[in-house]
């Protein structure tokens, strides 16, 4: 069933005054009325009934699959978003049914993962541990789906996806911190002023940079519409960009990633002691990483000889690296080093979203991997199956685009909002909370993720200065997955009761 809307909006003149307008400046993103925002010109999409076993009931659904054509105030096309979206049958008040929108990052990245991965009504199959089946592959019912507890709109951000500026249109303006929090978050008001859902409880979901765009459109949302969200789940968090970007002079990252780098040798037996309970093993490489490992950075070239002995040892212990290497590399240990020289003597690597899926290389002599097995091993062929298979034969939607799973075509990505620094939107979020003191904040981790590390999100967290009062509005979960924690079929099972769980916490009375 094709279905065709036609929506016709004129927004009056707002004026910001005080705290909304400081905050969004914040971001980067103008005080005054936005003359670029999108708003909906028309809809194009297919929409079919569903139904599921999940959660021990059967769930009706509606699909709503396809384009949302977005024009300026003006009527002039801008861009389409291609969105995928699910909803409960027979729901007759927006007040008793949740709606969470929901994306991955890169940037570049579409929604596929979470989408096929684990919180959408369908999923691809995998491995118990998250390695891809013998193609072709399988999609099948998920009963780990978000569905019972909430509406689901998959959203790929412009470039991804389907999604594409308008013909004629510079993509570039749809590309970077600033634009994607604006296009994004205008998709978001059209989508609720549609379908009627400014008085449903609202959430966000975002993976990765996802989560980086979910933290800036807590303030976006809050402070350009008067949209305030009832919760957010940060999967895979990253909103201070300074723990991550291994830089000279900048040691920080070399502290957030110890305690995963520990993680994924011991999940190797690449140690040299054996380890009996891995969470007290993480606890005890977190409290050297910020104690004595972090003192001993500081000092840089003014190490002792009795300091370097004690250095070599230590990360020797936590990284089953050797104490040379450990030297030679002034006891800082590079991710893009760290996943070619864990298991060198096996001739193996290591992922970088995922460190416990193992890759083959050519050169065994080489500085870093020369591939991902994590992504282009595990993941990316299934799912890229997985989407272009199930949107036009189960959703039925066509479109003759190529579906862009992970792509490039967004750089160069836009960071002119902060020149000469590292982005850290983490203070959006703060604020968000601050402003709304009923927004809740779940953040998930994987121990074996390398690519956004679980102590970089604690830090993060501890240093956004919240107000004691409403610490308890942040959460932290922790699983034996990497990066995309659902693949790891335990994992995706408690990650699932977690989720449901906060629902339940966020919307009780």
């Amino acid at each position: 069933m094709k279905a065709k809307f036609i929506y016709i909006s004129c927004l009056a003149c707002l004026l910001w005054m005080g705290s909304a307008g400081s905050s969004l400046m914040a971001q980067g993103i103008s005080a005054a009325a936005n003359p670029n925002q999108l708003i909906m010109q028309e809809l194009e999409v297919s929409e079919k009934d569903h139904s599921i076993q999940a959660a021990g009931k059967s769930l009706s659904y509606k699909t709503t699959a396809g384009f949302m054509h977005m024009s300026n105030e003006g009527g002039k096309p801008k861009a389409k978003f291609y969105f995928t979206a699910y909803t409960l049958k027979n729901v007759s008040n927006p007040k008793d049914r949740p709606i969470t929108f929901v994306f991955n990052g890169g940037p570049g990245s579409s929604s596929v993962w979470l989408h096929m991965g684990g919180l959408g009504p369908r999923m691809i199959e995998m491995t118990e541990d998250g390695e891809a089946l013998p193609p072709p592959y399988n999609v099948i019912d998920n009963p780990n789906t978000w569905l019972d507890k909430t509406d689901l709109v998959f959203i790929d951000p412009i470039e991804t996806g389907y999604s594409r500026p308008a013909e004629g249109e510079d993509k570039k303006q749809f590309l970077g911190y600033v634009e994607d929090i604006a296009s994004v978050g205008d998709f978001i008001r059209a989508y609720v002023s549609e379908f009627k859902r400014w008085n449903s409880p609202k959430f966000l979901s975002g993976e990765s940079y996802g989560t980086t765009r979910a933290a800036g459109l807590s303030g976006y949302l809050q402070d350009r519409y008067g949209m305030f969200l009832n919760g957010i789940i940060m999967i895979s968090a990253v909103t201070n960009f300074a723990t991550l970007n291994f830089a000279p002079g900048h040691d920080l990252p070399y502290i957030m990633y110890l305690p995963t780098y520990a993680a994924i040798a011991e999940y190797h037996k690449a140690l040299p002691n054996e380890v009996s309970d891995l969470d007290a093993f993480i606890e005890e490489v977190r409290q050297y990483a910020k104690g004595e490992y972090a003192t001993m950075l500081m000092k840089g070239d003014q190490l002792t000889e009795d300091d370097k002995l004690r250095l070599a040892d230590k990360l020797h212990q936590y990284t089953g690296l050797s104490k040379e290497y450990l030297e030679n590399t002034h006891y800082r240990i590079h991710i893009r080093r760290f996943v070619k020289e864990l298991l060198r003597d096996r001739k193996q690597t290591v992922g970088r979203l995922d460190g416990r899926i193992l890759g083959l290389d050519l050169d065994h002599a080489g500085e870093g991997f020369e591939f991902d097995p994590s992504y282009n091993k595990a993941i990316y062929g299934p799912y890229s199956m997985a989407i272009n298979d199930y949107v036009s034969r189960e959703l039925g939607f066509e479109s003759n685009l190529a579906y862009e799973i992970l792509t490039g075509r967004v750089r160069p990505w836009n960071y002119s909002n902060v020149q000469n620094e590292y982005l850290n939107n983490s203070e959006t979020l703060r604020n968000a909370i601050h402003k709304n003191p009923y927004l809740k904040v779940m953040f998930i981790n994987g121990y074996y993720d390398l690519a956004t590390p679980f102590f970089a999100t604690e830090y993060t967290v501890d240093h956004m200065m919240v107000a004691p009062e409403l610490r308890d509005n942040i959460s932290m979960k922790y699983y034996e997955s990497g990066h995309m924690v659902y693949i790891h079929k335990p994992s995706l099972d408690q990650m699932t009761k977690d989720v449901r769980g906060f629902y339940e916490e966020v919307l009780k009375k």
